[in-house]
């Protein structure tokens, strides 16, 4: 089949590198794509946001299915015009991207659902909003309901630091709705499902890094690295999270007349009490996406395609057993600003070593030289037998990238491998 993936990040260089190994696959059309995924398909200039110029794109080039890899056009309702034009896509309705483009809907998916989530409140006022604050004192977690690409969100561990927060939101937009909700304690994980209805069918955990800096110093990012099977995301935890969590949250979607269909992400928060929900996406997570990717043994396409037909009823899905880590690096001075243009030399030696793979985000080719072109510009994975293996595997390809202008954490997967020396 001719498939388009519609996307530019880290997240859709792994995808595209996924499914150019399928059989099932005749031509991949990446819209826009990056240097990474040139090699895999034909990158294609498209206007994402006029679905019409995505629906005649489809019908000239004979696309048999679309894969969303962002967020932002699925809660804009790509979706549903791809479907009411007779094309199959893989990614949720406008009304079920809600779970990611409204922090305040998911909220109160857990509250009919009974799903375990931080206690919370919602405002449109800042004067409500700053006295709620005041009265529940920090630490404390200010989150804007819409999309920022992973920024819009405060772990303020004292009470300025919330207070900054909110007048930052609404200065830049008055009225803005604001969820302001406790501090969950314990270990963060990713968990990913694919779900079609009431059918779930778990893929696997993963471990993000937000923060900028070393032992989770500094802002919230995009991600700094991940890396899979995320060891806190046991058996139990993960039996729990399907029953408690993320099936009663499907069937509420159902029942409200907004079926979820795609690969939902899980953001959870794992403590003396179990798992909590932190969050739902709506999509492949990055740079968690790239080391599920590598784990992922089964054909990826006939996995979005099977489910993009409803029917994951009859689709399983088998991991290999090994362990992957993906480090990212990102430009100097991001999250905040940063140059753009630098040049990044020893790819191709990062890329011959044992089991390494490099998946672009921000940069672009000029000439035979790859420039970075944004904040998080290279994610630089390996697999190996177990987590200290990958991991040493990932940053000794890391080690042979020329980049002076860059960086990355150092200590990605650090709390797997905590884990794993306490025996639990």
């Amino acid at each position: 089949m001719n498939v388009l993936l519609i996307g530019n990040g880290g997240r859709e260089n792994a995808l595209a590198w996924a499914i150019s190994r399928s059989p099932a696959l005749t031509k991949l059309f990446i819209a826009p794509g990056n240097p990474g995924t040139a090699s895999l398909g034909t990158n294609v200039m498209l206007s994402i946001g006029e679905h019409k110029a995505v629906i005649d794109f489809c019908r000239t080039n004979g696309i048999a299915l679309v894969v969303v890899g962002p967020e932002a056009p699925l809660v804009d309702g790509i979706a549903d015009a791809l479907t009411g034009a007779g094309i199959r896509v893989f990614g949720p309705s406008k009304a079920a991207a809600q779970l990611e483009g409204s922090k305040d809907f998911t909220k109160s998916i857990c509250d009919a659902a009974h799903v375990p989530t931080a206690a919370y409140q919602t405002f449109t006022e800042a004067a409500a909003a700053l006295a709620y604050v005041r009265e529940k004192g920090a630490p404390i977690v200010v989150k804007y309901d819409g999309l920022m690409a992973g920024k819009g969100v405060t772990v303020a561990e004292t009470l300025a630091e919330a207070e900054e927060a909110l007048k930052a939101l609404y200065a830049s937009e008055d009225n803005a709705k604001i969820v302001i909700e406790e501090m969950l304690v314990g270990e963060e994980a990713s968990f990913f499902c694919f779900v079609d209805g009431e059918t779930v069918l778990p893929l696997g955990s993963a471990q993000d890094h937000k923060r900028v800096f070393d032992g989770d110093q500094g802002p919230n990012t995009g991600g700094m690295g991940a890396y899979s099977p995320a060891p806190v995301m046991d058996d139990e935890v993960e039996r729990r999270t399907l029953a408690e969590i993320v099936i009663p949250s499907a069937k509420e979607m159902v029942r409200r007349g907004t079926p979820y269909r795609g690969i939902l992400f899980v953001g959870l928060m794992i403590g003396p009490q179990g798992p909590k929900l932190i969050e739902y996406n709506c999509r492949f997570g990055d740079p968690e996406c790239q080391v599920l990717m590598l784990r992922l043994e089964s054909d990826l396409l006939g996995l979005l395609d099977g489910v993009a037909r409803g029917e994951l009823a009859k689709l399983s899905v088998t991991l290999k057993p090994v362990s992957a880590v993906g480090v990212v690096m990102a430009s100097q001075g991001y999250p905040g600003a940063f140059e753009k243009g630098s040049a990044i030399r020893g790819l191709d030696a990062a890329a011959a070593m044992p089991s390494a793979r490099i998946f672009h985000a921000g940069t672009r080719s000029d000439g035979s030289m790859i420039r970075a072109n944004g904040g998080r510009v290279l994610t630089v994975c390996a697999t190996g037998a177990d987590l200290p293996e990958a991991r040493n595997r990932a940053y000794a390809a890391v080690g042979k990238i020329d980049w002076p202008e860059g960086f990355c954490r150092s200590d990605i997967g650090a709390k797997g491998l905590a884990r794993l020396s306490k025996g639990s």
